[in-house]
Order: structure tokens, then C-alpha cells, then sequence
């Protein structure tokens, strides 16, 4: 492919993601993927370290966020997922946020992820420390 990153590399990712299937992700990760998120929410900062980045998706699929994908964005060292995440919790907090999360590829794997939010205070508030 040379020029452009590989969009089978979002498509994994996302179908792992869906089907939780945290090795088929881990497989696709340099073990010194770094992944940086905004605020001061639980899964703000930067996780570093595959295992890092699988416990982050777990507490995100764990918090009942869906995500819904727009468009998978190529350009020559990685892709942008345009996306939707939306949750609700039992004592009535919801999360309703469009984003981007960047993926940085090298050799055929992810090894940096940075996300952009639309509302940090939302994400913030949905995971509370």
C-alpha cells in the first residue's frame, strides 16, 4: 500500500471492539502503544503499554458506552475514526459525545492512539474518578 495506511487496521479494531475480543485488539497493538485522552475522567491521560490500552477499553465497554462509527478517515502514517459514543448509567448520568480517535501505524501495528472529544466535561462527568 506504500503511501496509505492499511483500513483493514480500523476494521479489526472496531470488530474486536465490538465483539470483545481483547486479544484479537492486543494483537494489533505495539506493545509500546501509548494512548492519550483528554480531562481527568477514569480514562483520561495517557495509558501506555498494550495491557494499559486493553484495561481502557474494557472500562469503557464496561461503562455501557456504544459507539457507533461515521467514517474511517486514511492518511499515509494512519487513520481517524469519526465516531459517536453514547451511554446512560443507573443513577442517571449519560454520555453523548462525537470524537475522533487517531491511529498512528507503523509495521502494521497501532503504536499511539490519541482521542479527541467534542464535550470533555461530559466524559468527565460519565466516568468519574
Amino acid at each position: 500500500m506504500g503511501n496509505i495506511a492499511d483500513k483493514k487496521i480500523a476494521e479489526n479494531f472496531l470488530t474486536s471492539y465490538k465483539n470483545h475480543d481483547w486479544e484479537s485488539i492486543k494483537k494489533l497493538l505495539h506493545p509500546d502503544i501509548e494512548w492519550t485522552l483528554p480531562g481527568e475522567g477514569k480514562i483520561s491521560g495517557t495509558a501506555k503499554g498494550a495491557t494499559a490500552v486493553i484495561e481502557r477499553v474494557e472500562t469503557i465497554v464496561n461503562g455501557g458506552v456504544v459507539t457507533k462509527l461515521h467514517h474511517v478517515l486514511v492518511g499515509q502514517r494512519g487513520l481517524t475514526l469519526s465516531l459517536n459514543n453514547t451511554a446512560s448509567s443507573a443513577d442517571g448520568r449519560a454520555l453523548n459525545e462525537e470524537l475522533a480517535t487517531v491511529l498512528t501505524i507503523q509495521n502494521g501495528l497501532i503504536t499511539k492512539i490519541d482521542t479527541y472529544l467534542s464535550d470533555v466535561p461530559m466524559m468527565e462527568r460519565y466516568f468519574t474518578k
